[in-house]
Parts: structure tokens; sequence; C-alpha cells
């Protein structure tokens, strides 16, 4: 069998992966630190994080198309050129005013990677090779999301400011991927008005429509939750220091990683339907059961649950959106996706930072537990296998 993890492109895209995800996971574990460092409350450091998205909530529907029109790379080299150089100037932040505008501005370079890296995939490859990469990336993914916490984690020992100098590693990336990468680029024909009624009659089918509910409610769990809460339940009960959540974060991320690398072979054994209504299952059992793990060991099932699920549904999700569109419109459904990820990624903290000052701790977890249930819902109902 051809081992597609070997291909040169591909890794370059695993590349991309890991710096889209850096500017959130390296600084989840120093969260409680910038809350104590720059002098604000908990309800607030949701602001962090979903200034960050803003950019891309905003730009995502323009990359997509760009992506489509002009090229893949001429799109993806500068935005990794503005996220490392902005990234690492948030290191030089003296107030919250000054880190918020530096990440709103990082943002606009990671607007741009998380659309395409899954676009150049679904270019690359075909048929059961598109799943195996699409779970190597997320496999990727997952060994980046523990060990950009991890990482994070004992950077911010030295100061909540240091995990910020990890963007720089953008920087050579985005050197390499201008000289030596040659994945396949659309070649764009037809009127432009063509092009935009043709790609949103794709979003517009059921199977579109259910793949980006599915993909909205998935980053509300995430980034409500997981990234944002997550932590401040560890310090705050359990006493954990950012070395200690970036170990939980690692351990959750390993599991992801084990199941996105048999992600193929699930998908040939049980269809990809099967996995978004198990996903959703694991998802739910670690919403009921994190915020009433009585120690800091005991907060690892749900965790491992909460590592599974994610390892099934994302790249299952990925798989089937590049499945419905051609290269030519495939940019632009991935921008959809992508627009509703970020606007996840923006609105769940405000939202369960909401939900926190009301409610407090627990209920933000049920409503992650409710987002669970909704993406059962809707995988059982109105998602078809693709394969």
């Amino acid at each position: 069998m051809k081992k597609i993890y070997l291909d040169k492109n591909l890794q370059f895209v695993f590349g991309v992966t890991l710096i889209a995800i850096l500017g959130v996971s390296s600084i989840i574990p120093a969260l409680p630190d910038i809350i104590k460092g720059l002098s604000i409350g908990p309800a607030q450091i949701g602001f962090v994080i979903a200034i960050f998205t803003v950019p891309g909530v905003i730009l995502a529907p323009v990359v997509g198309i760009m992506a489509d029109r002009i090229g893949r790379k001429v799109i993806l080299v500068p935005s990794l050129f503005i996220f490392g150089g902005f990234g690492f100037a948030c290191f030089f932040a003296q107030s919250i005013e000054q880190l918020l505008v530096l990440r709103f501005l990082q943002g606009i370079g990671a607007a741009p990677l998380g659309v395409i890296y899954g676009t150049i995939i679904g270019d690359l490859y075909q048929g059961r090779e598109r799943g195996q990469a699409m779970g190597y990336n997320a496999g990727v993914l997952s060994m980046g999301t523990a060990a950009f916490p991890a990482l994070g984690g004992f950077l911010a020992m030295l100061g909540w400011n240091y995990p910020f100098l990890l963007p720089l590693l953008a920087i050579p990336l985005g050197l390499a991927v201008s000289m030596f990468m040659d994945a396949p680029e659309p070649q764009s024909s037809g009127s432009f008005k063509k092009y935009l009624s043709d790609s949103f009659a794709l979003m517009k089918t059921s199977q579109a429509m259910s793949l980006f509910a599915t993909t909205l409610l998935t980053f509300i769990i995430l980034y409500g939750p997981i990234i944002t809460y997550l932590p401040l339940l560890l310090n705050a009960r359990y006493q954990a220091s950012p070395a200690a959540i970036g170990i939980i974060f690692l351990i959750s991320s390993g599991f992801t990683g084990m199941a996105s690398f048999q992600l193929g072979r699930l998908s040939e054994s049980f269809g990809q339907r099967k996995l978004l209504m198990a996903a959703a299952v694991f998802y739910g059992l670690s919403m009921l059961l994190m915020p009433h793990a009585p120690g800091y060991w005991h907060i690892l099932p749900p965790v491992i649950f909460f590592g599974l699920a994610q390892g099934l549904n994302i790249p299952t999700i990925m798989t089937m959106l590049t499945t419905l569109a051609p290269m030519e419109r495939r940019g632009a459904l991935m921008a959809a996706n992508g627009l509703l990820l970020r606007l996840a990624q923006t609105i769940a903290p405000l939202l369960m930072g909401g939900v926190y000052a009301l409610y407090g701790m627990e209920a933000v977890f049920v409503g992650g537990f409710i987002c669970a249930i909704l993406i059962f819902i809707i995988a059982a109902l109105f998602i078809k296998n693709t394969e």
C-alpha cells in the first residue's frame, strides 16, 4: 500500500496544520497566569481566544473564494508570515489591550490556514486515500494539540508571555512552502457569477448543511468547556500547575491520535455516520463526567472520552466535505465550514463566559452536553455516508 504520509506535499500540509492550531493550543495552560499577569477576571479570559478567531469569521469566505480563483499557495505563504510576526509580537505586550490588538492581527494570518490545509488534502487525494490522509493529518493535529499545551505549559512557568515565542515557527515554514511545495492548483474557468451560484448550491444541500452544523457544535464544545474552562477547573479545584494542565491535554490528544490514525479502517468497517454518532456519545460522557471528578487523576476518563470523540469526528467531517465538491469549488465549501468553525471559536468562550458568570462551572459543561446531544441527532437523522 502506498505510504502517503511520505508525500512531500502532505508533509507540508502537516506543518500548516500544526501552525493553524498553535495560536490557541500553546497558550491554554497559560490562561490562569495571563489572568494574574494582566489583572483580568475569569469571565474575561475568553477575549484572548475570541479576538484571535474574529478575523476568521470575517475572512473565511473571502479566503475560500481566493483560494479557488487565484490558487492555494499564494494565500498560504503570506498568511504564515503574518501569523508568525504578530504572534511573536504578543510576547512584548504590556497590557490586555495591547495583547488583544496583537492577537487580532495574528488571527488575520491564522484565518486562511484551517481552510487551506483541508482543501489541499482534498486536492491531493481521492477515495480511500483521502480518508487516510485526513486521518493522518488529524493524527498530526492531535500530536500538536498534545505537544503545544505541554510545551506552552513549561514555557509559561518562565512567564505568561513565553508561549508567544512559538509562533516564530511559522516563518521558516512559510519560506519552505514557497520554495518546495508543488501541490495541484485549481484551474479557474467560467464566470465568477456561475462559480458563486454553483458553490452556494453545494452549500445548501442537506448533507453540507448537516456537516456544517456538526462543525459548529463540535467547536463550541472544544472552545467553550474544554479550551477555555477546563484549565480553570483544573487550576481552581486541584491547584494544577500550567505543566500539569498541559499533561491533561497531552493525554487527551494522544487518544485523538489513536482514533484518527485508524480512521480509514474504522470508516470501512462502520461507515462515517456511525463514527459521528459514536463521537457524539463520547462527547456527552466527557461533558457529564468532567465537572464531577473527585480528584485530579479522576479527570482522565472524561478527558480520554473527549480525545476519542475528536479523533472520530473532525477528520470524518473534513473528509465528507472535501468529497462533496470538485477542486474548483472545494475552497469555497471548506471556507464555509471554516467560517462556522471560527464563529464557534469566537462565540463559545464568550457564551460560556456568560454561562459561567450566571450559573457557575458545572453549567458550562451542561451546555457542552446539550451540544453533544444535538450532534448525535444530526448524525442519526440527516447525514449519509459518502463512501
